[in-house]
């Protein structure tokens, strides 16, 4: 990866300063994040977090962010759920660019299942080399 810092969107609603500062915290070592407070809700949610990563999903990028971070990140979103309780209560979007662009939601409604959907994403760089093989993929896409 690049020693200059790229640039990070990170859009949010419904989370409190100090959340925001520990995400904030997280990233801004690494990239010059953008923060941009969504004045749109979602109907169903009362807290959002969007996090547009300018790189690809994948080894080099995990090795690059640092496992100790990453922990951090999915950390402060299941703090943020089991604070807010079951429900519609919080949804998270992490997106990376690259080829094939990647998009997590997390937005299940049990404190369980939401922490399990953020501990997954992990397991989710292991299979996309399979997912994606060339050989495997019908030929128009």
């Amino acid at each position: 990866m690049s020693s200059s810092r790229l640039p990070l969107s990170l859009r949010f609603y419904g989370i409190s300063p100090w959340e925001l500062e520990v995400i904030y915290s997280l990233l801004n070592g690494l990239f010059v994040v953008g923060e941009q407070p969504d004045v749109e809700q979602e109907e169903e949610y009362t807290s959002m977090v969007n996090i547009t990563f300018p790189l690809a999903f994948n080894d080099a990028f995990f090795k690059w962010f640092g496992g100790s971070r990453w922990d951090k990140v999915k950390g402060i979103f299941k703090e943020m759920k089991r604070r807010r309780g079951s429900g519609k209560t919080l949804r998270v979007y992490m997106k990376f660019a690259g080829k094939p662009n990647i998009t997590f939601v997390i937005d299940l409604d049990e404190r369980n299942q939401f922490d399990a959907g953020i501990e997954k994403i992990d397991f989710v760089l292991e299979l996309i080399p399979y997912q994606l093989d060339p050989k495997k993929l019908p030929h128009d896409i």
